[in-house]
């Protein structure tokens, strides 16, 4: 399936306090949606990620060894164009969020080569973007 044509996905996750999703996903990522006192829809480039009030919401259950990292799992994102994914490497620098793994390049001039970052929101939740030199590469071996 090209990227054109991907469908959207909807995602659920657990925040602690509202006004620091609105803060941190409204500032820094993306456009809100509809919202009530329990919830906030947020328009995550065209997909539909709900932050929800769950008092107590813990972050990652764990970490998972990748190329000398220690990555948050679970952990959720999105695949962006270079300049995009730039851009936001930039506004997180620029809105003091701490990476739990800075942006770099993976797999240089090999296969499914890939910028990369983590971070966690608000709430704990692990966040990764990425682009790829080549998407029709997403799935290489």
């Amino acid at each position: 399936m090209s990227a054109s044509h991907r469908p959207g996905f909807h995602l659920a996750i657990p925040v602690d306090d509202l006004a620091a999703a609105r803060r941190f996903y409204g500032e820094v990522l993306g456009p809100q949606g509809r919202d009530s006192d329990h919830w906030i829809d947020w328009d995550l480039h065209g997909h539909q990620l709900v932050t929800h009030l769950v008092p107590g919401a813990t972050g990652p259950a764990g970490r998972s060894e990748v190329d000398e990292h220690r990555v948050p799992v679970p952990h959720f994102g999105l695949i962006l164009p270079a300049d995009e994914f730039h851009r936001l490497a930039q506004r997180l620098r620029d809105a003091q969020v701490e990476f739990v793994i800075e942006p770099y390049l993976r797999f240089p001039g090999q296969p499914g080569e890939q910028w990369t970052m983590f971070l966690h929101d608000p709430a704990g939740n692990a966040l990764e973007f990425k682009s790829f030199a080549d998407e029709s590469q997403i799935f290489a071996r």
